[in-house]
């Protein structure tokens, strides 16, 4: 199927574009336009376990100011950047050298569902969890990882109706807050997130009630009203209720499972290792995602319920029933990296396929020669 995508937030229309259209003029013409998309998600990813490694609780910014130094800080706002450029133009790229293909909108979209998630889990240290005086509760993050990602699933869910990916406004206004906030905290150091600034409130509960307000008031509402004026138009994928419902049915599952999990866990799971469950939750959600994307690209119905909802079902039932005991985290750990596993070798896997089958290569502009 032919791309389709509108754009237009004035953010990105008026400031962003012409200055990714001058950068882009940077970029050799023998760079393959994957190759960009993947160098942005890489730094999201280098930036996330530099994060880790100094603040793997998030309590650096909280109980300790200046563990995190601050060399660290001005490195995630220049790798968040870099990120958002790589990824603003990585299609136009690939228009200028007349490479556009199916795979490289996956490859596009579906690094992009990965690195939503992390994006979050990253801000988190910027606002440390909760000690009492200052930060967010975890389930305050796991909230907000949850909003994020289901505006993240809504945009995909119009496309998979609609044909016609509407580009969210949050995107834009998150990166360049994003920026900002690594930045003012690179110069400034982590106390100015701990000192309140109007009215007795603090920069994190406005960046987390400016979030809600955006997903809520905006994203949801804008999806809507599009899907419906595709009905009216009589442009929808398909008249069927129960098929244009059928991609929200695994991530909404998986959603109740996970919250059944922070809720019921004996051991309080989330509070014990907040970095890993939270990574498993992006890690889940963009494997289900994905699945969603290729229907919607090939024109093929999602199955009812995605494959991890077995296992995951069964994780939950043994912990929260008391059954795993003392070992609820050592589990956590074993499903979190089997299921990162499980999520590379599936991307590796389609897009071998999907070059195999276009004839292209992942990361060069080559043809592939036919056997």
């Amino acid at each position: 199927s032919q791309y389709s995508a509108v754009d237009t937030n004035p953010l990105s229309v008026y400031i962003m574009q012409p200055i990714w259209n001058k950068i882009i003029k940077i970029v050799p013409l023998w760079i393959a336009p994957n190759l960009l998309t993947f160098s942005g998600f890489v730094m999201i990813l280098v930036n996330y376990f530099l994060l880790s490694f100094y603040d793997w609780d998030y309590t650096a910014s909280g109980t300790s100011p200046g563990l995190v130094p601050t060399w660290v800080w001005l490195f995630s706002a220049f790798t968040t950047f870099c990120a958002y450029a790589l990824d603003s133009i990585d299609g136009k790229h690939a228009r200028r050298t007349q490479s556009s293909t199916p795979l490289g909108e996956l490859f596009d979209h579906g690094l992009d569902s990965w690195a939503t998630s992390i994006f979050v889990l990253s801000f988190f240290s910027v606002c440390s969890r909760d000690n009492g005086k200052t930060g967010v509760s975890v389930y305050t993050m796991y909230i907000y990882l949850s909003i994020v990602l289901f505006n993240f699933m809504c945009s995909h869910w119009e496309k998979y109706n609609t044909g016609v990916l509407f580009l969210p406004w949050g995107y834009d206004i998150s990166q360049v807050v994003l920026i900002a906030a690594y930045l003012l905290t690179g110069v400034f150091d982590v106390e100015v997130w701990q000192k309140p600034f109007l009215f007795g409130y603090y920069i994190t509960d406005a960046l987390v009630i400016l979030l809600i307000g955006f997903s809520l008031l905006l994203s949801f509402p804008q999806t809507l009203y599009n899907i419906h004026r595709a009905h009216v138009k009589k442009t929808l994928k398909s008249d069927s209720l129960y098929e244009g419902l059928l991609p929200l049915v695994s991530p909404l599952l998986l959603f109740i499972l996970l919250t059944v999990w922070v809720i019921l866990s004996p051991g309080n799971i989330l509070a014990k290792q907040p970095r890993l469950f939270l990574w498993m939750v992006g890690v889940a959600f963009s494997n289900v995602i994905c699945k969603v994307i290729i229907c919607q690209m090939s024109g093929t119905h999602p199955e009812l319920f995605h494959w991890f909802l077995f296992p995951l079902a069964l994780v939950v039932y043994a912990a929260i029933s008391g059954l795993l005991g003392w070992m609820e985290e050592a589990v956590l750990a074993v499903f979190t990296v089997l299921l990162t596993a499980a999520h590379v070798h599936y991307g590796v896997c389609v897009g071998k396929q999907l070059s195999e089958h276009l004839n292209i290569y992942i990361f060069s502009l080559k043809k592939r020669v036919q056997e």
